[in-house]
């Protein structure tokens, strides 16, 4: 799992962890069911205090990405397949109100987004 810290963010460390792991399980990048390091592990591998990643963890599991079972460690929660799909869907939606407000500040036209996306969209 490869998880990038700043300490320029004015986001805090745990908030880092968790959003950079909410975003991989949203993307399918970390399967449900998937185990997570262990809190000592990933706490060692960003060489950041054990409470830390717990703290992220914790909150993780309080809106329900991740399921802790004592002993064996925590695992990617099997998600809802529409609850996980919505929040692809808004993932997309907001990237391409980027796109909407790049296209209008350099004067694109909707039809010229339009072909932009046909183009884009064929060439994967």
């Amino acid at each position: 799992m490869n998880i990038i810290l700043s300490n320029a963010s004015d986001e805090p460390i745990y908030a880092q962890i968790a959003h950079q792991i909410k975003t991989l399980v949203l993307k399918g990048e970390i399967e449900a069911l998937a185990p997570l390091p262990s809190i000592r592990t990933l706490a060692r591998e960003l060489e950041i205090s054990v409470i830390t990643t717990k703290r992220a963890y914790d909150e993780l599991e309080h809106e329900g990405f991740i399921e802790t079972v004592p002993g064996k460690g925590s695992y990617v929660a099997a998600q809802n397949k529409e609850i996980l799909r919505e929040a692809r869907y808004k993932i997309v939606e907001g990237k391409m109100g980027e796109a909407v407000s790049a296209a209008l500040s350099i004067g694109l036209t909707y039809k010229d987004l339009e072909s932009l996306l046909k183009i884009l969209y064929e060439e994967r």
